[in-house]
């Protein structure tokens, strides 16, 4: 199969783009409450973020890494936005009866390095995901079973692994010492891949139901595939 893709309009391709960029837009909110389950203790961030790359996942194993580009840079222009909004909203004046102005600082407040770290570190991590992904298909020449069971998680691994590294070492280090800093990247690394093990049965049935569905099953050839992030949202492969 040629990876030439055909315009055309498929039924899930928007919805996805919808579930992931809301995804991303929620994720700085949640992170501001912290859940304890068990012994354990989380940001409530990380019981969404995963969805991203699972969604990753989903769309780079159908659609190919061309369409999987367009959402990624989708989600990062509404996470910037929402980011901005939030900011402005909180430094405009509020009326003398409204006195929520430090809540609203704490759960929406936009903290530059935070912000900054997140966005390096979707940036990178995403893509990672998507390259891994699409790469391995390719290697594996489209095989389902086992093969699309582990590119799922092999993908999420590396993708994950460079979103917790990035992001908690450019917003903590120097915050946190060394040694905490290392336990939480870890942590946080283990936590979101076993989410994405729990959830693959899920990932992989769906991916499939939704490749019969569209009528597409991209496999991304070398010759017809350019890994450059930057590429127009609009060129096409001739």
């Amino acid at each position: 199969m040629e990876n030439i893709i055909i315009e055309k309009d498929f039924k899930f391709y928007g919805i996805f783009c919808g579930i992931f960029c809301t995804a991303l837009v929620i994720v700085a909110p949640l992170a501001s409450k912290f859940i304890e389950i068990g012994p354990f203790i989380i940001s409530g961030a990380t019981l969404v973020f995963p969805i991203t790359f699972i969604f990753n996942d989903i769309l780079t194993e159908i659609y190919g890494y061309q369409r999987s580009r367009k959402i990624i840079w989708t989600g990062m222009s509404c996470n910037i936005f929402a980011a901005l909004m939030f900011y402005l909203v909180g430094k405009l004046p509020a009326p003398e009866f409204w006195h929520h102005q430090e809540a609203y600082m704490t759960i929406l407040g936009i903290v530059p390095r935070i912000t900054f770290a997140s966005l390096v570190a979707y940036f990178f991590s995403e893509f990672t995901n998507s390259f891994v992904l699409s790469k391995m298909k390719y290697w594996h020449q489209g095989k389902r079973g086992l093969y699309q069971g582990w590119r799922f998680v092999a993908s999420t691994i590396a993708g994950e692994f460079v979103d917790s590294i990035i992001f908690i070492t450019v917003a903590f280090y120097g915050v946190l010492e060394t040694k905490n800093l290392i336990i939480t990247i870890l942590t946080i690394w283990v936590a979101k891949i076993l989410y994405e093990i729990i959830a693959l049965p899920f990932t992989t049935k769906f991916s499939n139901y939704v490749k019969r569905v569209e009528g597409v099953d991209i496999v991304d050839y070398p010759e017809f595939t350019s890994y450059n992030p930057f590429q127009s949202f609009f060129s096409k492969k001739k």
